[in-house]
């Protein structure tokens, strides 16, 4: 049922984030900050082992105003991805979006709340549903909050 290295495995990830980031960096950010329906957003984290600051390429499935939401798939894979771990143990981020940088605090989605955006979450992007039913794990839904 579930995966090591998800759809297109670790090494595959991290060269599919590589080229999105040149490809807004080329374009002066008139593309990559939008994937169809999902917005692009650029995640600075703290590495939990190594303290230092980590940074990620993600579609975001809902961006409001006072919050973006992300989901922690890794493609299905049985693992959670680093960022998500990373958040955990450090919760303040830094959010980039085509608009500027936000400083937020990121939590998981309580299960009642996963619940409830769910349905807007694969109404975004319906490949979730695929990556939830490839992986053993719960897959988490994090919400970033702006920091007050």
């Amino acid at each position: 049922m579930g995966t090591s290295g998800g759809v297109l495995g670790d090494r595959g990830l991290a060269v599919l984030a590589g080229v999105h980031r040149w490809v807004i960096r080329v374009t002066g950010g008139r593309l990559g900050w939008r994937i169809g329906r999902l917005i692009t957003v650029e995640l600075h984290t703290v590495g939990r082992r190594t303290g230092r600051p980590r940074t990620t390429i993600l579609s975001a499935p809902i961006a409001e105003p006072d919050r973006v939401v992300l989901v922690a798939s890794k493609g299905g894979d049985d693992r959670h991805p680093a960022w998500y771990l990373n958040l955990v143990d450090h919760p303040d981020v830094v959010v980039d979006f085509r608009e500027g940088s936000r400083p937020m605090r990121a939590r998981t989605a309580t299960p009642t709340e996963k619940a409830e955006l769910w349905p807007r979450i694969t109404a975004a992007y319906p490949g979730y549903e695929h990556y939830q039913r490839r992986t053993r794990r719960e897959i988490p839904v994090v919400i970033c909050e702006p920091l007050q």
